[in-house]
Parts: C-alpha cells; sequence; structure tokens
C-alpha cells in the first residue's frame, strides 16, 4: 500500500506472524483490502462473508499477490444470529487466542425496510447488532492474545448527522433508507467508545478502535440503493459518490491503522484528514456529541444484549 504524503502506512505496523486477524466482509472492497493488508503484515487471516464463491476468490486473490500468505475464508452471515453463534465456536475451536476483529461488514440505502432473519431491520442488524453479538461471542478469545485483542468497529461520516432513537431502533415507525443507515453507523461508533469504557472498568484484556474510511469507491453504494431497482436518484447518487472517492486501498488504511498502529488509543476515532474528513492521510477523526454521550451508550448497550440475548459482560468475564 503507497504512502500517502507523510501519513501512516502499512509499512510502519508491525509483524503480526502468528496472530490472528478476522475482518467481516472481508471478499470486496475495504474489507478485502483490510484482510490484504493484515495478509501482508504475517497474519493468520480470516476473510468471514457470507458469500462462498466470493470468498473464495478472494482468498485466491490474496495468495496470488502474497503466495506465502496464510489467509481462509469461513461463511458468516450476519443476517443471522446463529450464523454468528456457529462462526464464533467454529473459530475459537480452531484459534483460541485472536489478535484482531474489524467489525467491517455492512449495508446500506435499501429502498424498502428490510428484515434480517431475526427480524430486525437489516441495516441496525447488520451493521451493528450482529457485530455486537460477534465480539460479545468472541471477547473470551479476544482477551487471550498476547498483550490483549483489538477489536475495530469501522463507522461512517454519517454518523455525523445521524440520531439514534432506542425508542424505535428498527424503524418501525418510519423507515427512511440512510437515516437507518447514519443510525447503524453511529451505534458502531458509540458500541466502540463504550466497549473501551468497559473495557477499562472491568478490566478485560482488549482494546477498541473505531475507524471510517471517508469516502471511498466500495460496492455498497450500489448493493443498497441497487436493490429492488433504484430510480435515478439513486444512481446517479452512487455514480456520482464512486466518482469522487478515493481508492477502496485508501479507504482501508483508517482501519488498518486501527488494527494495528501503536498510536491507535482505545476509544479512539481514525479516518482521513483532508477535505473534511472525505481522503488524505490517517489521523483523528472527529466524535460528535452523539456518539459520546455515556448515557446513551449504556442504553444502547442494554438494549442490545436483549435484541440479541447475548451477554457481553459474561462472555468478557467468564475470560
Amino acid at each position: 500500500m503507497a504512502r500517502m504524503r507523510d501519513g501512516w502506512s502499512l509499512g510502519d505496523a508491525p509483524s503480526l506472524d502468528g496472530r490472528v486477524a478476522i475482518v467481516t466482509g472481508a471478499t470486496g472492497g475495504i474489507g478485502y483490502e483490510t484482510a490484504l493488508g493484515l495478509a501482508r503484515r504475517g497474519a493468520t487471516t480470516i476473510l468471514a462473508s457470507r458469500n462462498q464463491a466470493k470468498g473464495d476468490s478472494a482468498v485466491a486473490r490474496i495468495r496470488r499477490a502474497l503466495p506465502k500468505a496464510d489467509a481462509r475464508f469461513e461463511a458468516l452471515d450476519l443476517n443471522s444470529l446463529a450464523s454468528v453463534a456457529r462462526f464464533a465456536d467454529r473459530i475459537q475451536a480452531a484459534h483460541p487466542a485472536i489478535a484482531i476483529l474489524v467489525n467491517n461488514a455492512g449495508v446500506m440505502g435499501f429502498p424498502q425496510r428490510l428484515l434480517t432473519e431475526d427480524g430486525f431491520e437489516r441495516q441496525i442488524g447488520v451493521n451493528y447488532l450482529a457485530h455486537f453479538a460477534l465480539t460479545a461471542r468472541l471477547s473470551h478469545a479476544l482477551q487471550q492474545a498476547e498483550g490483549g485483542g483489538r477489536v475495530v468497529e469501522v463507522a461512517s461520516l454519517a454518523h455525523r448527522r445521524a440520531t439514534l432513537d432506542l425508542g424505535d431502533l428498527q424503524s418501525e415507525r418510519d423507515y427512511n433508507p440512510f437515516r437507518a443507515y447514519g443510525q447503524s453507523k453511529l451505534a458502531m461508533l458509540v458500541f466502540a467508545i463504550e466497549l473501551e469504557r468497559r473495557s477499562l472498568q472491568h478490566g478485560w484484556k482488549l482494546c477498541s478502535v473505531a475507524a471510517h474510511p471517508g469516502w471511498s469507491r466500495t460496492d455498497i453504494v450500489f448493493n443498497g440503493p441497487g436493490q429492488g431497482a433504484p430510480g435515478l436518484k439513486e444512481k446517479v447518487m452512487a455514480f456520482g459518490f464512486n466518482a469522487l472517492a478515493q481508492s477502496a486501498r485508501d479507504g482501508a488504511l483508517p482501519s488498518l491503522f486501527a488494527a494495528m498502529a501503536a498510536e491507535a488509543k482505545g476509544g479512539g476515532y481514525y479516518g482521513p484528514t483532508l477535505l473534511a474528513e472525505t481522503r488524505g492521510p490517517v489521523g483523528p477523526s472527529v466524535i460528535m456529541p452523539q456518539a459520546a454521550d455515556p448515557a446513551t451508550a449504556s442504553r444502547l448497550w442494554t438494549l442490545s444484549e436483549q435484541l440479541t440475548g447475548v451477554s457481553f459482560g459474561q462472555s468478557s468475564e467468564a475470560g
């Protein structure tokens, strides 16, 4: 990965030889570039996603680029909490210690309100609730990593204008595609900060860091509005966004920084630093007040445990 001006680059990252890293949504775009970067630093890299064919293709691409890479695909459908549980059980059985978990996968902007297998509005369900459950289920293995594990929550610039409606987290009263997306990404940032706070409070051996890719060319804009015969507005938006955006490789740099850099602080939020954080070298990002309210974070945490049926505290304290 090329150095972005005088900023942090992948060459500045430490060796990850012998350490295990997981990236969700890793078969394309920023997730793939994140997995490639981790593999380049020597990590045993698990590409977690729902599509076997795309997963096999992504692993083959990594191995062509890095013939000695230790990378493999593992099926994970974030539309299903049962799939999350099966994935966590398989991974922990094979890897008692996990050094890095990058919660990257996401969906965006479905024109109609769609549901996950568990009945959650799909954006909050896939982007946030499934990742909350996955992190909780893997928390024991994360704490077994040498020096403690690191969790990276991939948020978005969309959090800036978003609000958390904990009384209607599922957008049942009033569904708006991009409001629901913004809420899901705000929830990810709130979770990242609250996970670090609770980790310090309870002495959990893990570090939680958030990142965002700025404006980056990925499939997410097309995969959301692209569902269900998008209109001209959605097509123009997607085309314009990708025409102005930086590459997925550059967009992955904040996630890689959050996952590996010694300078990345627990509870921190990192992204591009130029042009209103849409592109450029990695540095600290703006956290809006609605993402940093402890009372809201505590309520979201409790609600997330209730909705997913996973008690993060029990899972972590057992470790």
